[in-house]
């Protein structure tokens, strides 16, 4: 191991709430929001480094992650929200450069891929939820400081003669803007390529009415009148959301957890990690009892309510497993209790999917699942008795490398079911903006007929492999020799390469922006930052701050 990296020195938590923030704030005014991002440059996540210049590392993340998900469901009424800083002169620098310097490859790789879905998690909030993003850049903005702001529906730059908006990674770090900078500069600004070419390969960046012409913000405010402009802006697109005035807020209290020392425990997830067989199983339960089925039983059950109850749970499951148990990589998923029970919730779901909590527990549960696909480990649905892999919990299994089902032939009333609902054709959109049917039949319409014509119905594991939903059906003969074998030479194969191996099956179908921000994390950060050019003795991270000038080895590969 390189000496000069620090690795994690202790578990990393997601659970936060406000009382706890070091870094952000969030203040309501009627239907806006402010948050309000202020550093404290000695209340780093790791040691190692201090964060000036209000530059961010994975701490100050999971305090937005967690600011976001109090704006989405604790304040119904906030319709836009304005994200800037509350420090003179300085938006946000990024990244801090020192935290990278000292990070393992994996931490920076994960620290990256949680970036990315949080700045998603925006985008997906403006596209479904009614909440709009303003970026209020009061001042010098680079790197992964311009990357948030870019997630953002507009950007609005203070023009002050020196604050800018940059993307130096190339110049400054040997490395690239690859927390979804370059995609959204392409993608969504429609930035044109040479100009964007200029642009990334400058250190001190674009200013004033330049950055609007060249498309890189959305318009400029000169300091006397910026404060008004934003405000005025924001209360533009608040007019144009359908989020309520007076609804109940919905109190994200903290999640019910017990980590031991090869397991975590919620009320609906269990996982269980098996190190010597360098596997995780996650058990996902259905509801205990049947959940309310209309609107004000549904706002009384609030937090309580099964699909945002398991979805707060999986969702930090699945963070605290990537981050914490990197040893751990194929994911056995598994299911437990009444599909009728989770089919009734799935009804809910749908028939009051315009109530704004409704919508934002289906949005919690999209951005959950999605979570799930990108993650860089193999994932193996078992399907056996007691399953109840139906409707949002057969998401589960489709969005898995591989499933099997247990076939029972000589004895149906225990031989395990999956049911497909009408969640599964769409509800529950990939970052291909298909559903998980959608991929897994190259949406051909013949097979997904013949699926759609079996919704509602349990279908034994002869029928839904006969139907495509499965991998394999092995009868009670074969199954424990059949998954273990598969299991072991899964464990066996290098982990890079399933990596890429999974990366590429898992999204067959057409590119998005957002693919092609993970396709990009995945392949040619994963490749930048691990080459001497980057993190050697005299690689451009390792160098900076010393006073000394990076050495690149300058044979293209």
């Amino acid at each position: 191991m390189n000496a000069n990296v620090v690795e994690p020195q202790a578990r990393v938590d997601y659970q936060i709430d406000p009382t706890r923030y070091r870094h952000w704030s969030i203040k309501t005014e009627g239907s806006v929001a402010t948050l309000g991002l202020a550093i404290d440059e000695n209340a780093g996540l790791r040691p190692g480094y201090k964060l000036k210049l209000n530059s961010y590392d994975l701490g100050v993340d999971i305090e937005l992650y967690d600011a976001l998900n109090r704006i989405r469901f604790e304040h119904p009424e906030v319709r836009s929200v304005v994200v800037t800083s509350l420090k003179d002169r300085v938006f946000c620098s990024g990244a801090n450069i020192f935290m990278l310097g000292v990070s393992s490859h994996a931490w920076k790789v994960n620290f990256c891929k949680f970036t990315n879905e949080t700045r998603n998690g925006i985008e997906d909030s403006s596209r479904h939820s009614g909440l709009k993003f303003i970026a209020a850049v009061n001042g010098a903005c680079a790197g992964g400081g311009y990357e948030l702001a870019l997630a953002c529906d507009e950007i609005i730059l203070v023009d002050d003669r020196s604050s800018s908006v940059s993307l130096p990674e190339v110049p400054l770090l040997g490395v690239l803007p690859g927390t979804g900078g370059l995609t959204r500069v392409t993608d969504k600004r429609h930035v044109r390529h040479d100009l964007a070419d200029i642009f990334c390969t400058s250190v001190e960046g674009v200013r004033g009415q330049r950055a609007v012409e060249w498309r890189l913000v959305d318009q400029v405010a000169k300091p006397a009148v910026f404060g008004q402009r934003v405000q005025e802006r924001a209360q533009e697109l608040a007019a144009q959301s359908d989020r309520p005035a007076g609804a109940k807020a919905i109190a994200l209290t903290p999640i019910s957890r017990s980590i031991e020392a090869d397991a975590l425990r919620y009320p609906h997830v269990t996982v269980e990690i098996d190190r010597s067989k360098r596997t995780a199983t996650f058990t996902v339960k259905a509801p205990q009892a049947a959940q309310p089925g209309d609107v004000d039983g549904i706002v009384a059950a609030g937090v309580n309510w099964w699909p945002l109850a398991m979805a707060r749970e999986l969702d930090d499951a699945i963070l605290s497993m990537r981050t914490n148990e990197l040893d751990i990589g194929t994911w056995l998923l598994k299911t437990e209790g009444d599909a009728s029970l989770v089919l009734a919730a799935d009804a809910s779901l749908l028939q009051h999917q315009n109530h704004w909590f409704v919508r934002e527990t289906i949005g919690l549960l999209r951005r959950t699942l999605a979570r799930l696909d990108v993650s860089s480990r193999t994932l193996f649905a078992l399907i056996e008795p007691g399953s109840c892999f139906a409707g949002t919990l057969l998401e589960l299994a489709l969005a898995c490398d591989r499933s099997y089902q247990l076939a029972l032939p000589d004895d149906a009333d225990k031989a395990p079911k999956l049911t497909v609902g009408d969640v599964n054709f769409g509800l529950y959109p990939m970052v291909t903006d298909q559903s998980r049917l959608q991929r897994r039949f190259y949406n051909e319409q013949p097979a997904l007929e013949a699926v759609r014509a079996q919704m509602g119905q349990p279908l034994d594991a002869d029928a839904a492999h006969a139907l495509g939903l499965v991998t394999a059906a092995p009868d009670d003969i074969d199954w424990a020799d059949e998954i273990r074998i598969a299991i072991e030479e899964r464990v066996a194969m290098s982990p890079d390469a399933l990596t890429g191996l999974e990366a590429n099956l898992r999204f067959n179908g057409p590119e998005t922006m957002r693919t092609r921000i993970f396709g990009r994390l995945t392949a040619w950060q994963n490749w930048i930052f691990q080459r001497p050019n980057a993190v050697g003795d005299k690689g451009a991270l390792k160098v900076y701050g010393k006073g000394e000038k990076a050495q690149f080895d300058l044979n293209r590969v």
